[in-house]
């Protein structure tokens, strides 16, 4: 068993966390003490390691408390949603980013911005020894294998929508996939 304290050392967290986890019913003592100290088991433990697995991946304590209650069935439903809204933001969060690029017009800060133009992508390409069939190729191998990564990867190049809509068109028909 452990207390609030050696809990709190075991998985980083402080004791007021603890004690507000146990507040909200996410994570109650197993046990008191005789004198009353909370008392943690290896299942609180366990439940503890996940509630901190859920905290990375971004999900509120009441999303948690949701996924914690729920059946093996349901629980990949929350996820997949939290994702699609994780990749949601990253797109914006994109789009912020070239537009704070565009609008900064220095080739220095671009290269320090971890973003990528259109035009930088292709010169990569081309350096590689890829003509325009090579370059066709790549985003038809992509369009195939990952065709929602090859969205996001077109967005993050900062390519307006219908291009992009027109390279995916082009990619699936020479594939001989479904063009949408």
């Amino acid at each position: 068993m452990y207390t609030v304290g050696q809990l709190g050392k075991r998985v980083g967290l402080s004791r007021s966390a603890l004690l507000y986890y146990d507040q909200i019913g996410l994570l109650s003592p197993s046990a008191r003490s005789p004198s009353g100290y909370r008392l943690y088991s290896e299942a609180d433990l366990r439940r503890m390691e996940r509630i901190m697995t859920y905290r990375d991946a971004g999900l509120s304590l009441d999303v948690i408390a949701t996924l914690l209650q729920a059946d093996d069935a349901s629980a990949p439903a929350v996820l997949e949603s939290h994702l699609q809204k994780v990749n949601e933001e990253i797109a914006r969060l994109r789009q912020q980013q070239h537009v704070i690029a565009q609008l900064l017009g220095d080739t220095q800060v671009l290269r320090k911005s971890r973003s990528m133009t259109k035009t930088q992508w292709v010169a990569i390409l081309a350096s590689t020894g890829l003509d325009e069939e090579g370059m066709d190729k790549w985003h038809m191998e992509f369009e195939k294998m990952s065709p929602d990564a090859h969205q996001d990867f077109l967005e993050s190049l900062g390519i307006e929508p219908e291009e992009v809509d027109l390279i995916r068109g082009f990619s699936r028909r020479m594939t001989g996939g479904s063009d949408g």
